[in-house]
């Protein structure tokens, strides 16, 4: 006895109106049938802006400019104990470039996955080999609807031929029908009927057969053209029915419109298969040839229906030896001839219906179903045996762990004025100076060490080198930082930029909360003071969210502090709106455009939150980290940063490189805010994903840090590390790896606080309430 499957289908789903939500649901639904013990459910994709009223099979939608959906649902296969995945692929139903929003599902699915390619494309673009190469890589077996498309694969794909499987497109198990019935019913009595089904799109060629239309009716003038189909809903929301008008005018300019009907809907199964029994002769002009299948030729070769059509690779096949009629694409005169020559010629056309309809049989949905279920079986038997290898995410340090990497490297980098900014390898390069950037990082990684429970500290000296630099870069007189000193103690303007200003406020006010009682905290606190309110007049969010931080730590010392607090609400309201100035439903961000330092944006709502008086700051800030981190995921699985070569580049597709190690620090320390906002496990998995990036857990599988000195290499370009380790790349891993330590520490607490409050629940007897857990 077989065992029974879990199989979830990925796909559109009706009551969605396209053929792939018809062919996804009639899938699921013959499976089911067939196998009545397998457990068959869908995950639907919901496209932008629309809703739909899913039947209880569907367990999960997706929103398709929504990555973070996409995980989410990932996951909740993952928990939901399923044999194998079967993925319905067609380009425009997923989100992200040629549809790469689905790349991330796949990769963190840990079940097989059976992908149905409904189109295979010979010539794709770059982003579209992208995106076929990695679905190919991450399933365990391909399905295709045609002999072309299995060929295509294996050539232009280079996929394993045994691991592909030919399943033509499924079918109704129906009786054949004469057209007198149907006619009769559907008040085409004595009528020569032509018929066209489907969503109506210029892509139809729907065209070539209304120009065929007058010498048709010369030579049957009983004939009529039906055209049966909603315009698509895609073409709907962009032009209205501007191209049904267009076929109107062209039927009243041809003066035809006595003999072609315009049937502006969509149809139900059984309304769809009278119509189809009423034709005489079937017409698919479309003008594609690569299009690999085609349901409503299935659905009219399975009626036993005479065709004609263009030679687009599904029809070729389909219709070859002569079960069907091919005309060339576009050609109308063609046309016309070879829908006549059937309408008047019915020995040769009841031989093509009744030759059609024999040689259907092997596609009705009952057979349909036992070859993907056997497809399913040997897909998750092979599975079992031999999965496939996954990208290795290295583990984070654990809770207790010492820095695994040391400050050797740090303290090169050092001299008697601060932290040099760059170096050629591991060599400081001075002729570069040094700035208030790096020398406020060193700052606040100095006291997140001191307020560490560990031994681990830096010099004295060195913390005092490091304050000594962020007084003497304060200049009273236009009352901002300068960024900028060369090697000879110059400094090389007035004034830094806005970010480096916030940044350092960030640095000073975490000084200013530090535990530990030091004539240094009081300094900070002045200085900040001092430094804080020409903020008001900054305009780049990330100078708003670098101060938000530092007025967080301000707070905790001083949560009474009225300036302090007006200048925290006033931030966290420009951040919050322009996220709603900005955002839409695939583009969840605060700029048109992704910079760098980017989870500093939603880290500054979340810091914002923990003072407990705003929600929105919570809700927006987790909301939006979600889709980051969403976006930051490489199909792989591992953390792919935003790259440099993406800066200024809009609301595109983020560039994989230039790699920097800022952003995955920032993306530490964000899931370290989000896990104290809302406790949910999941930011500790991203924390680890981002922390991971340093060791090798990336694009290149390259390790960017020395163990033994705590160097770390600039960034990743497309084929190598980046060689030189300057002040930013060895401060940014040195303070992710106290951030990641932090949040394994907590994670831990509450582990053991809740294994205490369950035994102490056992022990009187009590279950704990939700609360408790």
């Amino acid at each position: 006895m077989k065992r029974p499957l879990r199989i979830a289908f990925i796909g559109n789903s009706l009551p969605r109106l396209c053929g792939i939500a018809t062919y996804t649901t009639d899938l699921r639904d013959a499976v089911a049938r067939s196998r009545p013990d397998c457990a068959c459910v869908i995950v639907a994709m919901t496209e932008n802006g629309q809703s739909h009223a899913y039947p209880p099979v569907v367990i999960r939608e997706i929103h398709e400019a929504r990555p973070e959906e996409y995980l989410d649902a990932a996951d909740l296969l993952n928990r939901g104990d399923f044999d194998v995945i079967s993925l319905q692929h067609e380009f425009g139903i997923f989100g992200g470039p040629a549809g790469r929003h689905i790349l991330a599902l796949l990769d963190r699915l840990t079940v097989p996955v059976v992908t149905t390619f409904h189109t295979v494309l010979a010539e794709p673009s770059a982003a579209e080999r992208l995106v076929t190469d990695r679905i190919i890589a991450l399933s365990a077996r391909c399905i295709v609807m045609a002999d072309k498309g299995r060929t295509l694969l294996i050539s232009e794909y280079g996929s394993p031929p045994e691991r592909i499987d030919v399943i033509a497109h499924g079918i109704p198990d129906a009786p054949f029908r004469h057209q007198a019935e149907a006619k009769a019913q559907l008040g085409y009595a004595g009528r020569s009927v032509i018929l066209t089904f489907g969503l109506i799109s210029p892509d139809k060629g729907i065209e070539a057969v209304i120009d065929a239309m007058p010498e048709i009716l010369k030579r049957c003038p009983d004939a009529v053209y039906v055209v049966l189909g909603a315009t698509h809903p895609n073409l709907l929301r962009q032009q209205g029915e501007a191209y049904r008008q267009s076929l109107v005018e062209r039927i009243d300019r041809l003066e035809v419109a006595e003999s072609v009907v315009l049937i502006d809907r969509f149809v139900d199964l059984p309304t769809l298969l009278d119509h189809i029994s009423m034709c005489d002769v079937y017409v698919t002009p479309y003008l594609n040839e690569a299009q690999m299948t085609s349901g409503t030729l299935s659905y009219s070769f399975g009626a036993g229906r005479a065709i004609v059509s263009t030679p687009y690779w599904h029809a070729l096949e389909l219709l070859c030896d002569g079960r069907g009629n091919l005309v060339p694409f576009g050609d109308s005169e063609a046309t016309g001839r070879a829908i006549a020559d059937l309408l008047t010629g019915e020995p040769r056309r009841i031989a093509m219906e009744r030759r059609a309809y024999a040689d259907s049989r092997a596609m009705i949905w009952p057979r349909s179903a036992e070859r993907h279920l056997a497809s399913f079986e040997a897909a998750s038997a092979g599975w079992r045996h031999s999965a496939p290898q996954r990208p290795i995410v290295l583990a984070a340090p654990s809770s207790g762990a010492a820095l695994a990497t040391g400050t050797a490297h740090l303290a090169i980098m050092c001299d008697d004025v601060g932290i040099f900014q760059h170096a050629i390898h591991s060599v400081p390069d001075p002729a570069h100076g040094y700035c208030v950037d790096d020398n406020a990082r060193a700052l606040l990684l100095a006291v997140s060490l001191e307020e560490e429970i560990t031994s681990e500290r830096l010099p004295d000296a060195l913390t005092m080198r490091f304050a000594s630099f962020v007084q003497h870069a304060w200049n009273p007189a236009v009352a901002r930082f300068r960024n900028f000193m060369s090697f000879d103690r110059r400094w090389l303007e007035e004034a830094g930029s806005e970010d480096s200003h916030g940044r350092t406020l960030w640095a000073l006010g975490a000084v200013a909360a530090c535990r530990k009682p030091t004539p240094r905290r009081d300094w900070a606190a002045a200085l900040f003071a001092e430094a804080a309110p020409v903020v008001e007049t900054f305009r780049p969010p990330r100078a708003w969210a670098f101060t938000l931080l530092g007025l967080a730590h301000v707070l905790d010392r001083a949560p009474g502090d009225a300036a302090a607090r007006r200048l925290r609400d006033l931030l966290a309201d420009r951040l919050l709106s322009i996220l709603a100035t900005v955002e839409s439903d695939d583009w969840i961000w605060f700029e048109n455009g992704l910079a760098y330092d980017n989870a500093r944006l939603p880290e500054a709502l979340l810091a914002k939150a923990a003072s407990g008086d705003r929600f929105d700051c919570a809700a927006l800030g987790l909301r939006s980290l979600r889709w980051l981190v969403a976006t930051q995921t490489a199909p792989s699985g591992v953390f792919r940063p935003v790259g440099s070569d993406s800066f200024g580049t809009g609301r595109t597709a983020p560039l994989a490189f230039d790699q920097q190690p800022l952003e995955a620090a920032a993306t530490v320390a964000a899931c370290l805010k989000a896990w104290h906002t809302d406790g949910d496990g999941r930011w500790v998995t991203e924390a680890d994903r981002a922390f991971a990036w340093f060791s090798g857990a990336n694009d290149l599988r390259t390790p960017l840090v020395d163990p033994l000195t705590g160097a770390c290499r600039d960034g990743l370009h497309p084929d190598r590390a980046n060689e030189n380790r300057g002040a930013e790349s060895v401060l940014v891993h040195l303070l992710a790896q106290i951030d990641i330590r932090r949040l394994h520490a907590l994670q831990d607490r509450r582990a053991d606080r809740i294994g205490s409050m369950r035994r102490l629940a056992d022990a009187h007897g009590r279950p704990m309430t939700q609360r408790q857990s």
